[in-house]
């Protein structure tokens, strides 16, 4: 899941969820304090509103009460004159934040409480006979005061008029109220803490546990370490972070390898380079102590000596022409010279000149041209000629028959052409063959001097058949010869519409 949508599920759920379950809790919890109530006060029939409205809450719970003076004002009226029976009311209505005051004509002979509200209440009592039907619920007196009183008149048996008042504060709702409200604040403060808290949690696991993947990915490859595999088990955008920066550990490895692979064809050039150099070294040096001792001591002797010198000389020049040629392929840095040639033209000519060298060699050759005359392709003469001498110096260099034999076969297959170079010398080994091409490699275990060789003619042919967009590959049998491959595209031209 993306993180974009557990964000928004996290904000639609933030704001519905603590709604509902804190509807649910309040209609829960004020049915049991609806229930609580009507069991401690004795009342019946209340309901939502009794919560938000205390007067009518406070007027009900003291409905038993005003009952109970009802019936004593009407029927046992002398209980008005016993203090015991009033402190029993009057101590029942205290739980109900009530109090009991009597008063017979004007003056009070009875009050339930001693405060200083109830001194400025005396002042507020409503005078005898001032009660009607709404007395049941009382009258509010708002101001400093903010009492519910209820009236109850009645005449003693000596005459006098009397009123009992029920005096409810109502400045303060009756406890169940205020804990109904408390625990419906603390309700609410749970659900949005335990709502928050499980989201966070959501969202925390969500981005925790890829990130910490990615941490210890990173320590591995910190260490060295890139042979590991992250896993990727989300498709949000941290698990598409989590997809690149195992991209970038392939990439780091795959690179990692190509630089220590790299280091080692490094290492492998300067020892071949040095044990390529020394051998020409060695023997320039030798033929040159011959002849500063005097050994060359005929002009016969003077003159092979100074032909063997010059001929090592060029093996060293033309080695490190090599060396100097396939760097500059290696890194990119040969400007290639792209032109249209004409196959049978261009092959034709360097026909003439393999055949002048082969023959000078003792190597036989032969040529032909498969191709029509109006082929043409687009290709770096030189760079395409140096492909050439270089597969057949090779087959000349490596040849072990006493009559040696190179052809070369120019073919027309569809969109490319394609060049063989056959010689009938000692072949390669099956096991040899796949890595021919590879730089710097020689079937001449040995490394005999007497054949020469950098090991990196092949590969720099491989390269600039590759430039050019083709594919070079060889057959062999060890014994018979070996066959060069390599094809070129053909170049074509593009009708114009008019």
């Amino acid at each position: 899941m993306k993180l974009k949508t557990r964000l928004i599920i996290a904000f639609i759920t933030v704001t519905i969820l603590p709604l509902l379950l804190s509807v649910a809790v309040i209609f829960t919890f004020s049915q049991l304090q609806l229930r609580t109530i009507e069991k401690n006060y004795g009342i019946t029939g209340a309901t939502y509103e009794s919560f938000s409205n205390p007067v009518r809450m406070l007027s009900k719970v003291t409905e038993s009460s005003y009952q109970q003076l009802t019936i004593t004002a009407n029927r046992q009226v002398e209980k008005f004159a016993d203090i015991t029976y009033l402190d029993s009311v009057n101590q029942e209505l205290r739980t109900m934040n009530s109090y009991l005051i009597l008063r017979e004509e004007q003056e009070v002979v009875y009050s339930g409480s001693d405060s200083d509200t109830a001194a400025k209440v005396y002042e507020q009592l409503p005078e005898y006979g001032h009660h009607d039907s709404s007395s049941e619920n009382g009258v509010y007196v708002g101001g400093s005061l903010q009492v519910l009183i209820k009236q109850i008149d009645f005449v003693t048996s000596e005459g006098l008029k009397g009123s009992a008042f029920i005096i409810t504060d109502v400045s303060q709702a009756i406890p169940e109220v205020s804990q109904f409200v408390t625990d419906m604040l603390v309700a609410i403060v749970v659900i949005l803490a335990l709502t928050a808290a499980l989201l966070i949690i959501w969202i925390y696991r969500g981005v925790a546990i890829p990130l910490g993947r990615m941490k210890i990915a990173t320590q591995n490859i910190k260490e060295g370490n890139l042979d590991f595999e992250l896993e990727v088990e989300t498709d949000d955008e941290i698990g598409q972070l989590c997809r690149d920066f195992e991209e970038m550990r392939m990439r780091l490895r795959d690179t990692t390898s190509e630089k220590i692979e790299y280091d080692k064809r490094s290492k492998e050039l300067i020892s071949n380079i040095s044990h390529d150099l020394k051998t020409p070294i060695t023997a320039i040096k030798g033929y040159v102590e011959g002849i500063m001792d005097g050994v060359a001591d005929t002009p016969e002797k003077m003159d092979r000596y100074i032909k063997t010198i010059y001929n090592k000389a060029n093996e060293m020049d033309l080695l490190i022409n090599e060396l100097t040629l396939y760097s500059k392929i290696d890194s990119n840095r040969i400007p290639y010279n792209f032109n249209t040639i004409s196959v049978s033209d261009y092959f034709d000519d360097c026909a003439v000149d393999l055949q002048m060298d082969l023959e000078s060699r003792g190597v036989d050759f032969s040529y032909v041209n498969y191709v029509e005359g109006d082929v043409k392709i687009i290709a770096d003469a030189e760079q395409l000629k140096r492909v050439i001498n270089n597969i057949v110096s090779n087959s000349a260099k490596y040849m072990d028959k006493p009559k040696g034999q190179v052809n070369l076969r120019v073919k027309d297959v569809g969109d490319f052409i394609q060049v063989e170079i056959e010689d009938n010398g000692k072949g390669i080994g099956a096991k040899e063959l796949p890595y021919i091409f590879e730089r710097f490699y020689r079937t001449d275990a040995s490394r005999n001097s007497s054949t020469g060789g950098s090991g990196i003619g092949l590969s720099i042919v491989k390269k600039i058949v590759e430039e050019h967009g083709g594919k070079i590959w060889a057959t062999s049998k060890e014994g018979t010869g070996t066959v060069m491959y390599f094809v070129i595209r053909k170049y074509q031209e593009v009708p114009v519409n008019e």
